[in-house]
């Protein structure tokens, strides 16, 4: 079975490095994209497994998956600079509107969603898809069991069945949630749970779909 080249876009952070690093073991080619090289070079260096490290732009022309792992604040930019080099690419959008100080507040933006604004930035040559919003990225990059269901969203069913295999390889369950515009609910979810973290003193929060899944159908 082909696995794709995989580039994490802003994995120096706590999500992409966690992502990165669980692909990396799955047996993916993964490669740690940052804004400076340096620091994606030194990040992937210290994670192992394999992993490289390159610029954001030169990791996106590396790959034929990207994972987009930026806070809300850099989504745009980081988006403008791959635009380029992502035509006819999946790339996955993990971003949360998130806006500091009030995270525990839901606080979409206008657009509806972080997902609706990739999806106005790339542009239709994107096979885009939205996901990994509710996992705790700190219990992600332990070599724990990670008690959380991964809801994916996207206007095509294949773009979107490639990133549930992602996620049920890197031992979490991925769950097709439909529609990209739908990633507005999972996006929301994340400050609830959030907030339910302090609430109730909960190291990472996430969320499980009850019941029994059959093959799906959409």
């Amino acid at each position: 079975m082909h696995l794709p080249k995989i580039s994490v876009i802003g994995g120096t952070g706590q999500l992409g490095s966690a992502l990165a690093s669980r692909l990396a073991k799955a047996g993916y080619a993964v490669t740690i994209g940052s804004r400076t090289v340096g620091s994606a070079q030194s990040r992937a260096s210290e994670l192992g497994n394999g992993l490289k490290g390159m610029s954001n732009t030169d990791a996106a022309q590396e790959s034929e998956l990207l994972i987009v792992t930026v806070p809300f604040s850099a989504q745009t930019a980081t988006l403008a600079d791959i635009k380029p080099y992502v035509k006819g690419k999946i790339v996955v959008d993990t971003t949360v509107p998130l806006v500091p100080p009030k995270v525990m507040r839901v606080q979409l933006p206008e657009e509806g969603s972080a997902a609706a604004r990739a999806a106005a930035m790339l542009g239709d040559d994107v096979r885009l898809v939205s996901a990994f919003h509710n996992v705790a990225a700190h219990r992600l990059a332990m070599d724990v069991d990670v008690e959380c269901d991964i809801l994916v969203f996207g206007d095509e069913k294949a773009a979107r069945a490639e990133v549930v295999e992602l996620a049920d390889a890197i031992g979490l369950r991925g769950i097709h949630g439909g529609a990209l515009v739908n990633s507005a609910a999972a996006e929301a979810m994340t400050s609830l749970l959030i907030f339910i973290n302090k609430n109730y003193k909960v190291d990472g929060a996430g969320i499980r779909i009850t019941g029994k899944l059959s093959v799906p159908n959409e």
